[in-house]
């Protein structure tokens, strides 16, 4: 399985003009941060988790020419906003974009881009195929994807488990049932948000007991904000098991 982080960080995280921060300013190229989504691909299939503000920016430097799936988290408009840009790769493969998503997410699309499921559709507009997922394992194709449930403050949200990869965005709190299907996690994706805490992210404190607890063999952080530091500074206070992504890394998992 190929793992591409196609985004690391949040709304708090992407430059911001005329902000003086030294994540702002910095020239490493690991503290450019756009909006957080994942490409995987596993037995021939394309997947991203996510389509934040930048999935175009991000699908266009990566240069990934076909995607077979869209799964979403949670309805967040930095997790969701550029779907619209599906309609790329409709045209391109000449068929609707299966989307996955709980009950929650798919009304919520259905509200931000209604013209995408009015009865007389205007030409050239996404063409999606909806697909309404639980707790329940489902599979896209051939690959099994296992839901991880979390919690976003009150709000319940996704993560995911294809084979013994996991990705989790966007959570404060993870209940004893789903540590349950984290066990035999190799490769954690979870998210950092900052060292202070925060009502509705796990902060760097927190993320590192839960990779701690899971773990699994490489942990990665993601979802990272300004707050949480320069990456060449933060690595170093990391465990060898642990480690922030950055945009365009890509992994074996």
């Amino acid at each position: 399985m190929k793992v591409t982080f196609l985004g690391t960080g949040t709304s708090q995280g992407v430059p911001v003009i005329g902000c003086t921060c030294a994540v702002c300013q910095s020239l490493d190229y690991r503290d450019k941060r756009l909006r957080s989504s994942i490409h995987i691909i596993v037995d021939h299939l394309s997947l991203v988790i996510d389509t934040g503000p930048d999935f175009r920016q991000q699908m266009l430097r990566e240069k990934i020419n076909r995607l077979d799936a869209v799964l979403f988290t949670h309805s967040h408009k930095d997790h969701i906003a550029g779907l619209d840009d599906v309609r790329a790769y409709n045209f391109l493969q000449q068929t609707d974009m299966p989307v996955y998503g709980s009950h929650h997410v798919l009304d919520q699309l259905k509200t931000e881009f209604y013209y995408a499921f009015e009865k007389n559709k205007y030409p050239g507009i996404p063409q999606l195929k909806l697909h309404e997922i639980d707790h329940t394992p489902f599979t896209v194709g051939t690959v099994q994807v296992t839901p991880l449930p979390v919690l976003h403050y009150q709000l319940p949200v996704l993560g995911f488990r294809i084979q013994n990869f996991s990705y989790i965005t966007d959570a404060n709190q993870i209940p004893d049932s789903t540590f349950g299907l984290l066990k035999g996690t190799q490769t954690l994706v979870l998210n950092a948000l900052q060292k202070e805490k925060h009502i509705s992210h796990f902060n760097l404190e927190e993320a590192l007991a839960v990779a701690e607890k899971v773990g699994a063999e490489q942990t990665y952080f993601i979802h990272i904000s300004h707050k949480l530091g320069l990456h060449k500074t933060v690595e170093h206070e990391l465990p060898k098991s642990v480690a922030l992504a950055y945009d365009g890394l890509s992994i074996e998992a």
